[in-house]
């Protein structure tokens, strides 16, 4: 826990940010202080709580002095001293160092791993439950490019999604997801394990990572709609690549200035979490005991049909819940893993 003077220091800028938003702040500045006053905000809540909590306890203990008051103080005080070790733990969790990443909207990639065609309609299943989630949480819902297949799968897509802590919630979204089920196409009734890969990226401005123009190559090119909606009878689909890194993106939708825009973005996502990436690595031996880690080649959950469960791995939580999941309840998993990285965020700083 913070000494008193440091939360106090807490408290006192978040009223410096305040008044310097009302009084009105340079228009450059706005948007920087914005996000660090939401940020503190329910920091100095859970601060105010935790000191309300204090002060209720020493109230309760001086009122045990005064035989008139001691009978309903002796009542108060069993619930304000069990409560208090609650209001600490949210203190120590407000505190937690965060993810300067987690406001942001956040970009979802979703490939077919291994399993061929069973694989690819996986993924499909998998934009579906996403793309569910988001409306049950009130985002927004994106869908920036889209490669089917005939019998309906997925090769890839993009997807942008916005809202309150996007990011902050689908980070731990990242890895290899495998269902285990009897394909469609299976005349036998055996049942195949295949997989789909999920990417989770915070979108990156302008001003975080800079693309020359001679890193860049733009090519248009005819390509059917997104969901093979409408089909293209000009060339506005758009493919960059990023010629330092090999990075290929591409956007197909009906205007080419707003596909040549979403492609940059996607760009600039992959490159900044390219950077995250490797400083996360640098500064984090123990990288691999937090399950924000976002490693794509880490297997971290099944989907099991037949029994109707679904298992994330790196917490080992099963809920045979897999009907609502795949329809996009998708709450009880994510708190579950942040509770975990919670944990595990303390036990370091606390170690």
């Amino acid at each position: 826990m913070l000494p008193a003077d440091k939360l106090d220091q807490i408290v006192q800028r978040l009223e410096f940010l305040e008044a310097k938003l009302s009084a009105g702040a340079p228009p450059a500045e706005i948007a920087a202080l914005s996000r660090e006053y939401s940020d503190l905000k329910p920091v100095v809540a859970t601060i105010a709580a935790w000191k309300q909590a204090r002060a209720d306890i020493a109230e309760a203990e001086a009122m045990l002095a005064d035989p008139e008051m001691r009978s309903l103080a002796e009542d108060e005080l069993p619930a304000l001293r069990e409560r208090l070790p609650q209001m600490e733990q949210a203190l120590r969790i407000a505190l937690l160092p965060k993810d300067a990443a987690d406001a942001r909207p956040a970009l979802l990639e979703i490939r077919p791993g291994t399993g061929g065609e069973e694989a690819a309609l996986f993924a499909g299943d998998l934009l579906r439950m996403y793309q569910r989630h988001a409306e049950r949480m009130g985002w927004d819902f994106q869908l920036l490019d889209l490669t089917p297949t005939d019998l309906g799968g997925v090769k890839e897509a993009t997807a942008r999604i916005a809202g309150e802590g996007v990011f902050a919630r689908l980070k731990y979204e990242s890895g290899v997801h495998r269902v285990q089920r009897v394909p469609e196409t299976e005349s036998g009734g055996r049942i195949h394990t295949s997989a789909a890969t999920v990417a989770v990226l915070p979108e990156a401005e302008e001003v975080d990572i800079d693309i020359p123009a001679s890193d860049i190559r733009i090519d248009t090119m005819r390509a059917s709609g997104a969901g093979g909606q409408h089909v293209n009878t000009t060339d506005s689909a758009v493919r960059i690549t990023h010629i330092p890194t090999g990075i290929i993106v591409t956007s197909s939708e009906k205007s080419q200035h707003q596909n040549r825009a979403n492609a940059m973005a996607v760009l600039r996502a992959r490159l900044y979490d390219m950077e995250r990436a490797a400083k996360d690595a640098a500064r984090a031996a123990d990288r691999k005991a937090q399950v924000g880690s976002g490693d794509r080649s880490e297997r971290i959950r099944t989907y099991n049909f037949p029994q109707g469960r679904m298992t994330d791995h790196r917490i080992n939580l099963t809920l045979y819940a897999l009907g609502q999941i795949m329809d996009g309840d998708l709450v009880q998993v994510i708190d579950a893993l942040v509770a975990f990285d919670q944990a595990a965020k303390l036990a370091e700083l606390e170690g």
